[in-house]
């Protein structure tokens, strides 16, 4: 075989499994060229037929394959050359059959394993540009359906794991300094005193999808069913700071998320929803100080109190750069755009969490436990360190600071990373940064289930998966808590889905009792232990990430994505190799194909249309002379190096649009290409 070239299409940024391929094709003896992120049909093509390669792999996460596949056809075509080209990803069985019939070589989606792929690499065909081909999809071979219960003594994170523990294992705790009661310091056993018993965690199901009009229908009937919060989930667009009507994005308009281009689609996303009741979270970065900024505006037009607002922006782009690569500028002036935000909100926004500090998401990535809180915590001083150089003091800002973790399948090294990361963010406030104020020291977490751990395979068993994540973060003390939807590796959730979600949180909640007394597991031998050894493995690491220059060093030279990824390898040859059991996939695979149909959310082609409709008229009703006006000035500013988020409020309240103002500050920081 020549060479093999390997790139992700459209805006998704999520790489892992490509980045995982590849070094499984390398370490197979082929010669991989990974072309990286976001690239275009005609870019792909140019660079295989630059390096003289045969073959070429594209990864989309996003569900937008076939329309990108007819554009990457489309390109070999117009320059009149044949490759091999296969394609993997979240891909629903319609899709791989419509992409076989239009005559891509190969199509495996997420739950194929590495030695499948190698092989489909190896033996795919030719594709001949002028003929569609349609092979009947291969079946997958059933591993043994043999258990054993000695596959795996150690935690996720590597932690050995005795067949029994007793006293002797926790000889070394101190109840006082170790433990303490619930609401008390070091906060291991919860930030609150009475904990559920007082306040059920709130319970968010994130969603977002079409427009805001879609949206608003979604959050309406998930706040008519129980729910207490708002996750708001933003399409890729959204994300990266384009316009609905950018040019070569069309696939991805409200696709994984609602599209957001003016403070108008804020008006329509929340209407006739009492924000002064519902907190309200949202996942973005990158465009983070835009959005919020837009939900200001509307909601100050609308005649809210600032002082009421309640929420959280996730603004946390260190996870960004390490794991979900939805970055627009550099490193440096991104992290000034976040210590913006948290600036304002101290000020301005009391009740609103100005940032998020997300593990989850590198836990996505592939990150063990130990990892994953390393991460988070090392962000979160990065934070704090930023903005205290603004002269700004600790417990002005620190009680607001928020955090995000994964709930993964490894139940009890899960609920001892929660009580873990208590301890140390106490210890941290308390003894580097001197916080006074209680609050500053308690670490409030936002709880998600572990998309990563759901499965195509059989799909209704990640259900019962979604509901032991629940669980965990229960017991692990959480103050928000997100179950993901069954069908989430195939598409977005249906109605229907998230509805179920919602359930398994009242269920756990209402009906288990486990709300009852705060930390029921403190005492355990074997919890204990755990926290303890977490505990001791997150120090080592973040000593080691400080002796080499800290957080940011380690981002800027690679080492801590590459360390993720390693980790994430080894997790995915212990599955193939069957050490590692996931049911349904590895190990009591059904003979019957069971192809239960799983409804996708489809988003209709009308979208699209509509939300250039609705950005076209915003655009010919504003001032344009005056939002103009408003851009220069927030140029000016950022060249000052002045908080960004009194000019960017200037500039949606004048109605420019979120790529309006991302361009604008392209011009100052220039923009990252993830090299």
């Amino acid at each position: 075989m020549k060479k093999i070239i390997l790139a992700k299409m459209g805006l998704d940024g999520h790489d892992k499994g490509l980045k995982i391929i590849t070094r499984s094709l390398r370490d197979a003896g082929e010669e991989v060229i990974y072309l990286g992120l976001r690239q275009n049909a005609e870019a792909i093509i140019q660079a295989a037929i630059q390096e003289d390669a045969d073959t070429i792999g594209i990864s989309i996460l996003s569900g937008s394959q076939v329309p990108l596949a007819k554009k990457l056809l489309s390109s070999m075509k117009k320059n009149k050359v044949n490759f091999r080209v296969l394609f993997g990803g979240i891909i629903s069985k319609e899709d791989i059959i419509t992409l076989k019939k239009m005559g891509i070589s190969e199509v495996f989606p997420v739950e194929t394993s590495l030695k499948e792929i190698i092989e489909s690499f190896r033996n795919a065909k030719l594709i001949n540009i002028e003929e569609n081909t349609n092979k009947d999809e291969d079946k997958k071979e059933n591993i043994d359906n043999k258990i054993n219960i000695e596959i795996d003594v150690k935690t996720e994170s590597g932690i050995p794991i005795k067949k029994v523990y007793t006293k002797e294992d926790v000889s070394f705790l101190e109840e006082d300094k170790d433990l303490g009661l619930p609401g008390k310091y070091p906060y291991t056993r919860g930030p609150y005193e009475t904990m559920y018993r007082g306040k059920i965690w709130t319970m968010r199901q994130y969603a977002g999808l079409g427009t805001a009009v879609e949206s608003n229908q979604r959050y309406k009937y998930l706040l008519s069913q129980g729910q207490t919060g708002l996750s708001v989930a933003l399409d890729l667009p959204t994300q990266l700071g384009f316009d609905s009507d950018y040019p070569d994005i069309e696939e991805e308009v409200g696709r994984v998320g609602v599209a957001i281009d003016t403070v108008e689609d804020m008006y329509t996303l929340f209407k006739d929803i009492p924000l002064e009741k519902i907190s309200v979270s949202f996942t973005i970065n990158s465009t983070a100080i835009v959005i919020l900024a837009m939900f200001v505006v509307m909601a100050e037009e609308k005649g809210y109190d600032l002082k009421v607002l309640s929420g959280t922006v996730q603004n946390d782009m260190i996870k960004e750069f390490i794991s979900r690569n939805t970055f627009i500028f550099p490193l440096k002036p991104s992290l000034k755009l976040a210590g913006d935000i948290i600036s304002f909100s101290s000020q301005y926004l009391p009740k609103f969490n100005p940032i998020s500090c997300a593990g989850y998401h590198i836990r996505e990535l592939g990150a063990n436990a130990v990892q994953e809180l390393a991460t988070t915590l090392g962000a979160a001083i990065v934070y704090t360190e930023e903005v205290l150089k603004r002269g700004i003091p600790i417990d002005s800002f620190a009680p607001r600071l928020s955090f995000e973790l994964s709930c993964g399948q490894d139940i009890f090294e899960e609920i001892a990373k929660f009580r873990t990361a208590r301890k140390m963010w106490a210890q941290i406030m308390k003894n580097r940064f001197h916080a006074k104020n209680e609050k500053s020291l308690k670490f409030r977490v936002f709880a998600g289930g572990n998309g990563i751990s759901l499965t195509a395979n059989e799909p209704l068993n990640n259900i019962v998966r979604c509901a032991f994540q629940c669980l965990v973060g229960a017991l692990g003390g959480a103050q928000a808590v997100h179950v993901p939807a069954y069908d989430e590796a195939y598409a977005i959730p249906t109605e229907e889905s998230a509805l179920i979600c919602l359930r398994t949180q009242q269920i756990t909640a209402y009906e288990t009792r486990i709300t009852k007394t705060a930390d029921p597991l403190a005492g355990s031998y074997y919890i204990e232990t755990l926290t303890n050894e977490l505990e001791n493995r997150v120090n080592e690491l973040m000593e080691k990430i400080d002796k080499m220059g800290g957080l940011v060093k380690c981002i800027e030279n690679g080492w801590i994505m590459k360390e993720v990824i390693e980790a994430a390898y080894k997790t995915q040859k212990e599955i193939e190799e069957g050490r590692k059991v996931i049911v349904g996939v590895n190990k009591f695979v059904s003979k019957k194909s069971e192809e239960k149909k799983v409804k996708i959310e489809k988003v209709p082609d009308y979208i699209l249309k509509n939300q250039i409709k609705r950005l076209k008229q915003v655009k010919e009703e504003r001032i344009n002379n005056k939002v103009k006006e408003k851009l220069d000035k927030l140029v000016k500013a950022a060249k000052k190096n002045k908080n960004l988020f009194p000019f960017i409020l200037e500039a949606v309240e004048a109605r420019a649009t979120v790529g309006e103002i991302v361009s604008t500050l392209k011009m100052v920081y220039g923009e990252y290409n993830g090299s």
